[in-house]
């Protein structure tokens, strides 16, 4: 009887190992799931996406330009940003926390492939944020009265942002082993930004660039040729840092090799050029064609004409024109004499000296029959413009209009607001204080008008009265009443509302 052993073979040394990008990749998806279903993720996920929907609706009054919509994508990601940051920080130490850092040896992922893993984690929470702006930006142009145009760059600021944050919440991890290290670098972060630490340089570039997001104050849109912000190499240095700080952790918790360290060296210099050349002086050819645009308008803009009138705006404005149309020709419906079939010159004007800081007032215009109108349209633009359509037609023109205190200004706002949906709105919306009694500021696009206390009651009178009734009157008695130095008192005599007791006396 004989007994046949047989002998299972070993492992070998020289049996090739799994590779380990596979468990990288697992643990790069398990980890995302995770900060997915963290409670600070969500809330700030949640309270985003209300912060979208909220916002995008009223978004310059409904007409927004695209230049200023893409910007507007970039302050909601910073919430998700520093959730991200202190949630990935808190991920990478959950070993050292539940003190199972002794079994990670056991497995097959080193500390650096374990690093890599939760770099990978934040992608998914990138792109979801990434989704999100495509949404906010979408709805935004999707708006029938956007005009311009939007930088791929300033949209991808977002999403890049929250990119940067989560690269340094897993260095924070690996150099400090602490859960404070997220919020302190957080608060330190906010001392840098709003403590002078990316001061504005020369201008408009200048450290200020280095900065994830850089805002600017701006009342008004301009074309977007005009803006010449560096928004593609600023996204290029926002990536390179991301990968930077990412690849440097990955360094940090052990990785070597010349694969990695060349990664390392890319990812720096993409940020080193993006961040040099975004820093860099305005061109002058910017400085000349914002100076053209703002004195020359005439230079840069396309016309047409519609029922004999000009309407002249920037090429990336000119699906307005229509729009502006319709205002003069509303206004005109209900004025007299000559003014009735008037023919006026609306010309696009902004003041673009200064780029997207620019706050300088445009001057009153000394043409005959010209009418100034802004970028801005939608809510109280509209009452504004047309304020300005009636000024023109009762004086001539811009110039005439500035200092105007008599009996005229009942005229010109009647005209202006009768024929709007809520004419008593619309008069709250086009005067300083938002008010519809005593005495205000007109704004308009050029230099603002003033109505005393007791033409704001005439005018009020005026509309609630039938507009038939008082277009019939207006048109009679048209002459007197746009004639220079006609009272308020004679304005209301002769439209058959009660006159006031006031002499018309501007502040």
């Amino acid at each position: 009887m004989s007994t046949v052993l047989e002998q299972t073979p070993t492992a070998t040394g020289t049996e090739p190992r799994r590779a380990p990008w596979a468990a990288v990749l697992a643990l790069a998806l398990f980890e995302a799931r995770q900060l997915l279903l963290r409670a600070p993720m969500l809330l700030a996920l949640l309270l985003y996406i209300a912060w979208i929907v909220w916002r995008t609706p009223d978004f310059e009054n409904g007409y927004p330009a695209l230049q200023d919509a893409d910007r507007a994508t970039q302050s909601g990601p910073v919430l998700i940003a520093l959730a991200l940051l202190v949630c990935v920080n808190q991920a990478m130490l959950r070993s050292a926390r539940r003190d199972t850092e002794r079994h990670f040896a056991v497995l097959v992922l080193r500390p650096w492939q374990r690093t890599a893993g939760h770099a990978l984690s934040v992608v998914p929470i990138v792109l979801l944020v990434a989704v999100c702006v495509s949404a906010q930006f979408g709805w935004t142009a999707l708006e029938s009265g956007s005009v311009g145009t939007a930088s791929a760059g300033e949209l991808l600021v977002g999403p890049l942002t929250v990119l940067v944050a989560g690269a340094f919440g897993v260095l924070l991890a690996r150099l400090f082993s602490s859960v404070l290290a997220a919020p302190l670098a957080i608060v330190l972060l906010f001392f840098l930004l709003f403590g002078g630490a990316f001061p504005a340089g020369s201008g408009e570039r200048g450290t200020r660039w280095l900065a994830p997001i850089v805002s600017e104050n701006t009342s008004s849109a301009i074309p977007s040729d005009l803006m010449d912000r560096p928004a593609a190499w600023h996204a290029l240095y926002l990536l390179g840092l991301a990968l930077t700080v990412a690849l440097v952790a990955v360094v940090v918790a052990g990785g070597r090799g010349p694969v990695l360290m060349g990664a390392v060296a890319a990812a720096l210099a993409l940020a080193l050029t993006g961040g040099i050349v975004q820093t860099g002086a305005l061109p002058d050819r910017t400085t000349v064609a914002r100076a053209r645009a703002t004195n020359a308008p005439e230079k840069e803009q396309v016309c047409v004409r519609r029922d004999g009138s000009t309407y002249c705006a920037f090429p990336e404005w000119k699906p307005r024109t229509a729009t502006w149309a319709s205002v003069v020709d509303h206004v005109r419906s209900s004025a007299g004499g000559a003014a009735r079939t008037q023919p006026v010159l609306v010309r696009q004007r902004v003041y673009a000296t200064d780029g997207l800081a620019s706050d300088g007032a445009i001057d009153p215009s000394a043409n005959p029959h010209q009418v100034t109108v802004g970028t801005g349209w939608g809510g109280p633009r509209v009452p504004e413009f047309s304020a300005a359509v009636a000024a023109v037609l009762v004086t001539g023109s811009e110039k005439a209009t500035s200092g105007l205190c008599d009996g005229r200004m009942v005229t010109i706002m009647w005209l202006a607001l009768n024929w709007l949906p809520d004419p008593v709105k619309s008069l709250s919306n086009v005067r300083l204080d938002d008010s519809v009694t005593g005495s205000a500021i007109v704004l308009s696009p050029t230099d603002p008008m003033d109505m005393t206390s007791g033409q704001t009651s005439v005018v009020r009178e005026l509309l609630d009265q039938p507009r038939e009734s008082v277009a019939a009157k207006v048109r009679a008695h048209w002459t007197e009443l746009t004639a220079p130095k006609v009272t308020s008192a004679r304005a209301a005599e002769l439209l058959g509302v009660k006159a006031p007791k006031e002499k018309d006396k501007c502040d």
